[in-house]
C-alpha cells in the first residue's frame, strides 16, 4: 500500500496550489492565468524529467508504446483542465473554485466503476454521494 504515502504527499502538496495560483494571478495586478500555468507546469516537466533520468527510464523508448494514445488523451484533458482551473482561480475565490474543481474526484471514481470495472460497494457509493453533497454545499452561496 505504498501508493497511500504518495497520495498523502500529493494531497498535502497540492493543497497549496490553489491559494498560490490565486495570489499569483488575481486581477488587477496579477499575472495572466496562462502564464502562471506555463511556469508551474514547466517546473512539473523539469521535475518529471529529473525523476525519469534518475530512474533510468527512457522517454523515447515509449513513443510508439501501445498505451501512448491514453497518455496523449490524458495530456489533452490535463491541459484543458489545468488552464481552465487556473483561469477560474484568477477570477474567483479559492473557496468556491477549488471544491467545484474537486468534483473531478467524484467523476473519476464513477468512471473507474463504469469503464475500469473497479468494484462498487454501498459504502463507496455513499461516500461518493456525501463527497458530492459536501462540495455542492460548500460552493452554493
Amino acid at each position: 500500500m505504498q501508493y497511500i504515502h504518495f497520495a498523502v504527499i500529493a494531497m498535502l502538496s497540492y493543497a497549496f496550489v490553489p491559494p498560490l495560483v490565486r495570489i499569483a494571478s488575481a486581477t488587477p495586478d496579477g499575472m495572466p492565468a496562462a502564464v502562471v500555468s506555463f511556469y508551474t507546469n514547466l517546473l512539473l516537466v523539469i521535475g518529471s524529467l529529473a525523476v525519469v533520468v534518475a530512474s533510468g527510464d527512457s522517454l523515447t523508448g515509449y513513443i510508439s508504446h501501445g498505451k501512448m494514445v491514453y497518455v496523449l488523451a490524458a495530456g489533452i484533458a490535463l491541459t484543458v483542465g489545468i488552464l481552465s482551473y487556473y483561469e477560474a482561480l484568477s477570477l474567483g475565490p479559492v473557496s468556491i473554485v477549488t471544491p467545484i474543481f474537486g468534483l473531478f474526484l467524484v467523476i473519476s471514481s464513477v468512471i473507474g466503476f463504469l469503464l475500469l470495472a473497479e468494484p462498487v460497494t454501498a459504502q463507496k457509493v455513499l461516500a461518493i454521494g456525501f463527497a458530492a453533497l459536501a462540495i455542492i454545499l460548500v460552493t452554493v452561496e
